[in-house]
This record gives C-alpha cells, structure tokens and sequence, in this order.
C-alpha cells in the first residue's frame, strides 16, 4: 500500500442494483436445513488445439550496427558449391563506450614571394562548448541526461566510467556541469519568454530538498513552480526557495488569459488581477472524493460516477479530434446537464455529512470552487483538469527517490532549466540526447537572435 502505484481512476460499478444476500436470513443461526444431493458423473474435457498464424517477432533496425560472423562446416568445402544461406541475427550488448577524438592539424610554414617573411598555415578547431576542457559535447549531454531524465546521480556515472578504466573526479565532473549550465541559461531564458507568452496557462508546485550552509543537519524545502502552455505543449520549470504567493505573482506580472490550478489559496490572489481569469482542477476535486471513499462508499461513489460521465465526454472529445467550437458545443449539450445535477447532488449530501468528515470537506472544496470548476465549458480550448501540468512534474518525483536532493539554491535552479528543456523535449517527441549535443554543438558560433533555432521544439525542423 505504501510503495504499489496508486491509480484514482474511477471505474463504475456494472452490478449497482445487485442486492447481497443476507448471510444469516432471519437471524435463525441455531437451525440447519438437510439438502438433498445428487451424485454427478465425471466427464473428461476435449482438449482442442487451434493453429494460430502468429505475425513474428519486429524485424530488428537496419541502422544497427552489425558484426558479421561466417559460420563454416566442418571439413573441407572448397571444391562444393554455394546453393544459399541461412541467416540469423541474435541482438546483442555492449555497454556505452567512451572514446577520444584526437584532432591531429598539421602544421605548414608559408613564404612570401620575397622570402622574407613567412606565416603559420593551421585548421583551426571546431567550436567546443567548453574551452578549456577535455569534455566534449557528447560527454556533458551524456551526464546531464543521465542525471536528470535517467535519474542517475553523478558518483554513479564515474563508477562506471571507472569500470571502462577512466577515473574522473567528482569536483572536475561538477565544474564540467556548472559551466555547461552557463552554456543553457540564454536558451533558457528565452524559452521562459516563450512559454509566458500565451493566453492560457497550467501552474502547479512541486517540492525538492536543498541543501542551505545555513541549516546544518537538515535541508531546506524548497519548490518548483511549474507552468504548462497548453497548446504549444511547453513546459517552463522555475525554483524558489518558498510556496508563497509572491513567487508565481513574480513569474506571472505580465500574464494575461486564463491560468489553470488547484485550490491552494496562493493562486486565489489571481482572482483579483484585471485580464486574469482562474479556473480549477476536477482532478484535485475527484481525489478528495476519491480518498472519501473509505469513509462514506455509497456517498463517495455516486458522486465519482457523476464525475466519471464528465470524463467520459473529455475522451470522446479527444477520440473525435473535435475543434474548438466542436468541443464547446458538445460539452454545452453534454456535460452542462450533468453539472447542474451533481451541483443539485452535492448540495443535497452537504446536508446530510458532518462538515468535519472526508466527504463533508471534499463537498465543501468542491462547492467553494464551483464556477472555476465549470469554467473549463466555456471554451474548447480549455481543459478539466491540471494533469498535463502533473505528468511534466513526474520525472522530479523520480530523480527525488535517487539524488535526494540539491547540493544548493543554484543547483536547483540549474536542474530547474533542464527540468525545463527536457521536459519540452519529451512533449514533442524529440530525442533530449541528439537535441542537446546538437545545442552544446552550435550554442558557441550560434548569433543570439537565432538562439531560438536550439530550442527543443524547433530541433526537428532544423535537424530535418
């Protein structure tokens, strides 16, 4: 119960008007009946055999490499004639290699026409992310997505390096990371000019330990703020070291359109900003509900079965690939009615629930959210829940259960960004290891006004 997956999908009892019989009908526990019995024969079930054309394994890529060994027979074979082959390939492993460029550029003297002064005649090197360093783009994509999409902690990286016979040290490793992150920040700040700049945005908040020089024996809680931009798939991650109000307030001055949350009272300072409009989470709502469960059944999931029709109208939506007015529409005609009925069945159950029990209090948060909660009816662009928003935070949960936490507030900033980047990454389909070697490639001969060709969601185009 502690470390299984939990799942709050709620599925709707089929056998809802099967009545259970009464174990003990009539209290009458000191009689018994004598039933007749009645021997039945043994019989042998027929064991059928059905011959299935199985469709066979997935060829493997042709873009692997491949390593070809000739088995010869036994014997001599010289003077007989091939008449075909059998092939088989069995898919194999080597673990990730590590490899030196050796850059070797010969060197040339050139003399004047008047032989009296000559010039050095060299290549000149290509562009490296880091100067001054053996690092190269391939190495410092390797780490950073092996810690922060793998979940693999650095020490752990150099203890395989170790097993290849390179032994790299720790501080040169973090040096390597910290410089490389230099490197991101202009792409990043550029993607968070991009991700604010749109009309409808998804935040949620998530927290990450941090080590603080002035907490000796404890770290610090600090948090990640995550906007989501719906419909151009962007995710924009931000750490401050608090959960207050001020810091998605600072993030958001210039925003304007509709923001997506859940009920926590620092997002209700938006309700008083002019061009902002609040909407809430029917999946923050559910789980409530949800977790009610234990404590009123019958009560808890007649609600979550009202919940679930507006769920199932949010995937036939999706299966249709309806537009936008397509998608109004059809939650004007569809879920409207069944709002205005679970409203009339929430309030109805208020009456009924002790204010202080886990259904009173998720029937009290539902009915203090409500216009924010149908808000989401009004515009086929809008979503019923934050959970986009969730899905892009999960890979931080993951790396919590194997760094633990931030070796500092830049740190976490730092991670913040690839958080950032990664995340963008995964959401348009690209691969983050070909995207950021490409960036660490380019980032050095790269013009800043074109600096928006190395963001995640421009790489396709550019790669193609």
């Amino acid at each position: 119960m502690i470390f299984g997956s939990k799942g709050e999908k709620f599925i709707v009892s089929s056998n809802t008007n099967v009545v259970q019989p009464d174990l003990f009908p009539d209290d009458k526990l000191g009689e018994h009946t004598v039933i007749k019995t009645t021997l039945i024969k043994s019989f042998e079930k027929k064991q059928t055999r059905l011959n299935v054309n199985h469709p066979g394994r997935n060829p493997l890529p042709e873009g692997l490499r491949r390593e070809v060994i000739t088995l010869q027979p036994d014997g001599d074979v010289s003077n007989l004639k091939e008449v075909g082959r059998e092939v088989k390939e069995v898919l194999e492993y080597q673990p990730g290699e590590l490899f030196v460029k050796q850059y070797v550029r010969p060197e040339y003297i050139e003399i004047t026409e008047d032989r009296l002064n000559a010039r050095r005649v060299i290549a000149a090197l290509p562009a490296m992310p880091l100067e001054k360093s053996i690092a190269g783009p391939s190495l410092l994509t390797h780490l950073l997505v092996s810690k922060w999409v793998d979940h693999q902690p650095v020490y752990r990286q150099l203890e395989i390096f170790k097993r290849q016979d390179v032994t790299i040290n720790h501080s040169t490793v973090s040096g390597w990371i910290k410089d490389a992150m230099e490197l991101i920040e202009p792409v990043y700040n550029l993607h968070c000019k991009e991700v604010l700049n749109t009309d409808y945005l998804g935040v949620d908040e998530t927290t990450i330990k941090v080590l603080d020089k002035d907490k000796k024996g404890t770290t610090h809680r600090g948090y990640y703020w995550v906007y989501y931009d719906t419909g151009r798939k962007l995710a924009l991650f931000d750490y401050q070291p608090g959960r207050g109000a001020i810091y998605p307030q600072s993030m958001l001055h210039r925003f304007k359109g509709y923001l997506q949350t859940d009920g926590y009272d620092a997002y209700e300072t938006f309700d008083k900003v002019e061009g902002v409009t609040t909407l809430c989470c029917w999946a923050h709502a559910r789980r409530k509900f949800y977790d009610a469960k234990d404590y009123d059944n019958a009560g808890a999931e007649k609600i979550l079965t009202e919940i679930q029709r507006l769920y199932e109208i949010e995937a036939h939506c999706r299966d249709e690939c309806l537009t936008r007015e397509q998608i109004k529409e059809y939650r004007f005609t569809h879920a409207v009615p069944i709002l205005t009925a679970l409203k009339k069945l929430l309030q109805d159950f208020l009456v009924k629930s002790l204010p202080s029990s886990p259904l009173g209090k998720a029937i009290s948060y539902t009915l203090k959210r409500w216009e924010k909660l149908c808000l989401y009816t009004t515009d086929g662009k809008l979503q019923i829940d934050n959970n986009l928003v969730e899905n892009s935070i999960r890979p931080v949960a993951l790396g919590r259960k194997n760094y633990l936490f931030a070796g500092s507030h830049e740190r976490a900033q730092d991670a913040a960004m690839l958080y950032s980047l990664f995340a963008t990454c995964r959401l348009h389909g690209v691969n983050p290891e070909k995207w950021l070697t490409h960036l660490f490639e380019k980032i050095n001969v790269t013009a800043k006004n074109d600096l928006h060709l190395l963001l995640p969601q421009n790489y396709t185009a550019v790669a193609s």
